[in-house]
């Protein structure tokens, strides 16, 4: 099956970055989010990204503004009634998610496909609430979208040989490289790097460093090219919480029970750089450890 339109749900860092790669590519794209003012800024941040890739001369300024003239704002989910495949960017709760897609099906053709950018999520719970189990696939995009070349495909048990072909070529067609993962809590990546990160939040939380210290030594010991508590403000303190609570309920391992400090910082809404305040303060432009 041919992906000519497309529905994005989330008009947020993932959504955005999304909707820009699948433009470019010469994907018609419908952006919807709760509110026509979050719509807004969605678009207002492709269109910053574009003018930045035009700048970097990584796009000719004719590419940019066909793909801008290819997103349009979705206000409802009827929008998304000629689409060939819809994407849910939302954040990483279930029970929302959830409802997105029980309220999303009946505004779709039967033919359409539906995808989820979970990062840990069950695929096959979350098809379950839908009328298409076997049209339902996990294409997980890493953050941020346009730059990073990996996406992560997740079949759910129902999920249909031709879906999941579909989904390869749409990636290829985005210029990307794509793992296949089991439908298992936070699949390849995130399995791997969240409690990576939160074993770093450990390592601050028992005093073993500061967050300077414990960025620098990975930075340069590791030669990771961003540390792990600033790389965890850029992801989100709730998105980083969120996925160590899948994986901690899911495989009911302790080894992935979620740092307190963790969750004292998004208790305290410090959320990273999103909300301007996390392992790092953000408020003055340059950003100074908050421990």
């Amino acid at each position: 099956m041919d992906i000519n339109k497309m529905g994005v749900i989330g008009a947020g860092q993932m959504g955005t970055g999304i909707a820009q790669v699948c433009a470019l590519a010469g994907i018609e794209v419908a952006l919807n989010d709760i509110s026509e003012a979050r719509i807004n800024a969605g678009l207002a941040t492709i269109a910053g990204n574009l003018a930045r890739q035009v700048e970097r001369k990584q796009i000719e300024p004719s590419a940019r503004d066909a793909a801008s003239n290819r997103i349009t704002p979705a206000l409802d989910f009827d929008a998304f009634s000629d689409s060939d495949l819809v994407i849910e960017a939302a954040s990483e709760n279930e029970e929302v998610k959830r409802k997105i897609f029980s309220k999303l099906c009946p505004s779709l053709k039967p033919t359409a496909i539906l995808a989820t950018n979970t990062s840990s999520i069950s695929i096959t719970r979350l098809a379950s609430v839908t009328d298409r189990p076997e049209k339902f696939i996990g294409i997980h995009f890493m953050n941020p979208v346009p730059r990073m070349q990996l996406v992560e495909l997740i079949r759910g048990i129902v999920t249909e040989n031709t879906t999941f072909d579909t989904a390869k070529t749409l990636i290829a067609r985005l210029g990307k490289t794509f793992t296949v993962s089991e439908d298992f809590p936070a699949f390849i990546v995130n399995r791997i790097l969240l409690p990576m990160i939160n074993e770093a939040v450990y390592t601050l939380y028992e005093g073993v460093g500061s967050v300077e210290s414990i960025d620098t030594a990975m930075r340069l010991g590791a030669n990771h090219p961003m540390g792990p508590l600033q790389l965890a403000d850029f992801i989100g303190l709730d998105t980083v919480l969120s996925v160590m609570q899948v994986l901690h309920d899911g495989l009911a391992d302790p080894k992935y029970r979620p740092c307190p400090l963790l969750v004292k910082y998004v208790e305290a809404g410090w959320l990273g750089r999103k909300t301007q305040r996390g392992f790092y303060d953000y408020r003055s432009g340059t950003p100074i450890p908050t421990r």
